[in-house]
């Protein structure tokens, strides 16, 4: 049992690592991977806000707001996650950003997830580009449903949003997650 544990836990490392590693660039390189993470985001976007209406009082509101329209995350003891996004600020695309998370601990599975981190302020938007974002382990998401938008409360500036492929999540954990940006 435990040499199967740590095989298991040996693959599992070793497939966080190339993942990582093979997407290092934040932004798409091509001008069809720039054009389809813009599109994927924008469809991300506008399920988010049919899922929960509410929401779209709280992006309006606020300073900027990243959608990362597609998350892996898994993990067989150890775990990890990865999704590109763009970077929304005053309703423009500015950029492109990445998020990466590895944990540990009591995990099995896999998902894929939609996220929203929006920006109370500018401030909190220059953290962000300048990659000084990052959540601690007791981060949690609000998880989109209607009228959880309404009910989202800022933390040092930022309030986080998820979604699954169905259209909710019951609790996605971001403790852990860090970013990166890069202008277009």
């Amino acid at each position: 049992m435990k040499m199967y544990l740590m095989r298991t836990m040996c693959v599992v490392a070793s497939a966080i690592t190339m993942v990582v590693l093979s997407a290092c660039s934040t932004a798409p390189s091509s001008v069809q991977g720039k054009t389809d993470i813009r599109k994927d985001a924008a469809t991300a976007f506008s399920k988010a806000q049919v899922s929960d209406p509410s929401l779209t009082g709280v992006l309006r509101s606020a300073a900027g707001y990243a959608v990362f329209p597609s998350i892996g995350k898994g993990g067989a003891v150890v775990g990890g996650a990865y999704g590109k996004g763009v970077l929304y600020v005053n309703g423009s695309q500015v950029g492109f950003c990445d998020l990466s998370q590895a944990s540990i601990g009591a995990q099995l599975g896999a998902q894929v997830y939609t996220e929203i981190v929006c920006f109370e302020d500018s401030k909190s938007v220059d953290h962000f580009r300048q990659g000084k974002l990052n959540f601690d382990a007791q981060a949690s998401a609000v998880a989109l449903k209607s009228g959880a938008g309404a009910n989202a409360k800022y933390k040092n500036g930022v309030a986080v949003f998820t979604m699954d492929e169905a259209g909710l999540m019951a609790e996605a954990s971001i403790g852990g997650q860090r970013f990166t940006y890069q202008a277009n």
